[in-house]
């Protein structure tokens, strides 16, 4: 850093290009003179930052930075000079009456300066990508509100045309989204009412309510757990195989050779693929109450001697079956927009064998979303109902 007599620039100043409160700026033969004054600190700087933003410089010109008539410098004012100086060559800068701030600038522009512009990046980066994310979901939830308002003008059409309703098609997603998959819901259903069981038994036998254990049970696996873990397995099965089958077909130019021979898509792949899971779910739905109690009952018998007699009782005489009702009505709402979601996804994909894998995942995560959702919305309604 060089140190220049003030002197010596006296007979180099040409004229006043700024004077303020906090700096007076000089045009000088070779460059500009900036004469640093009062105080510089983060609640100055702003008033500052302003000021000198209105000024043009020449990058190539020299600039002297004069700290006589300076009261005060703290690290914000020194970070902002720093980002200042450098519009100029290093070759270019000069610093004059700088001993009392030499060591401290030093400082701050070997170790503060580029974390400083490092993190202003990140964080422009950050709200980049935010903004970036909000618009494609808005862009999304556009194009899917606009896909939804396609499904029931069909809908309505097949209703007015009910001969050009898919029954065999339906039938065909029916077995493999429903029949396929009784299995896998068997086996959740069973083990959920079995942890469920188990973990009410040991809190209920502290309190001598055993028998509860059949309330506890069943009203949980019918108004809540059988149809939100049911529509998840099926959201996981159903969902990504819709997006795949569909995604499959636009790529191979299936779907524009329909489009050509006057077949509307949405006819002959979405609707028939609706109608299976608002058929399909709430059958599964009822299917995993029955396996979800089943596994209970083991548990009521092993753990706290309810025989299976005294169970089935129980659950006729105290278990109203508006519990069971509730949760199949669901699952209607839960297939539909499984169904929905998923052949929305498929519409989606691009020319590509990735996008494929892309979809299908966004199409499940979707799904299950959604499920989580409607079942929250539909527990705060029916509660608010006294049902």
């Amino acid at each position: 850093m060089d140190n220049i007599n003030y002197f010596n620039l006296k007979e180099k100043i040409a004229k006043i290009m700024k004077s303020t409160e906090y700096f007076i700026l000089n045009k000088l033969e070779d460059g500009y003179k900036l004469n640093l004054l009062n105080s510089w600190n983060k609640e100055t700087i702003p008033n500052i930052i302003e000021e000198i933003k209105s000024l043009k410089f020449h990058p190539n010109k020299k600039i002297y930075i004069d700290f006589e008539n300076l009261k005060e410098l703290d690290s914000i004012a020194i970070i902002y000079l720093i980002s200042f100086l450098k519009k100029f060559k290093k070759q270019n800068i000069s610093y004059l009456n700088f001993e009392k701030y030499e060591q401290i600038f030093d400082f701050y522009q070997k170790h503060y300066q580029n974390e400083f512009l490092k993190e202003k990046k990140i964080l422009n980066r950050f709200f980049e990508n935010v903004g970036k994310k909000v618009y494609d979901i808005l862009k999304s939830t556009k194009l899917f509100i606009d896909f939804v308002g396609k499904v029931f003008y069909f809908l309505l059409y097949l209703v007015m045309n009910p001969k050009k309703i898919r029954f065999r098609a339906t039938l065909k997603y029916i077995e493999t989204s429903a029949v396929d998959a009784l299995l896998i819901v068997a086996v959740t259903a069973f083990l959920v009412g079995v942890v469920i069981a188990y973990q009410g038994a040991v809190q209920l036998e502290k309190f001598g309510a055993n028998i509860f254990v059949v309330e506890m049970i069943s009203i949980t696996m019918f108004r809540e757990i059988a149809p939100l873990v049911t529509a998840i397995v099926i959201a996981g099965r159903s969902a990504s195989s819709y997006t795949a089958e569909i995604g499959a077909m636009k790529i191979t130019e299936e779907i524009d050779a329909m489009r050509t021979m006057n077949f509307e898509p949405i006819i002959f792949l979405t609707i028939p693929r609706i109608f299976a899971l608002c058929i399909s779910l709430p059958l599964l739905v009822f299917f995993a109450d029955i396996v979800g109690v089943i596994g209970g009952m083991v548990i009521a018998y092993t753990s706290l001697d309810i025989t299976y007699i005294e169970f089935i009782n129980r659950l006729q005489n105290e278990v109203p079956v508006k519990h069971l009702l509730l949760g199949v009505f669901k699952a209607l709402f839960f297939g539909f927009f499984i169904a929905i979601i998923g052949c929305f996804r498929g519409f989606q994909v691009e020319n590509n064998t990735t996008s494929i894998g892309k979809y299908t995942t966004i199409s499940v995560v979707n799904a299950i979303f959604v499920v989580i959702l409607l079942d929250a919305v539909f527990s705060v309604i029916f509660t608010q109902m006294g049902i």
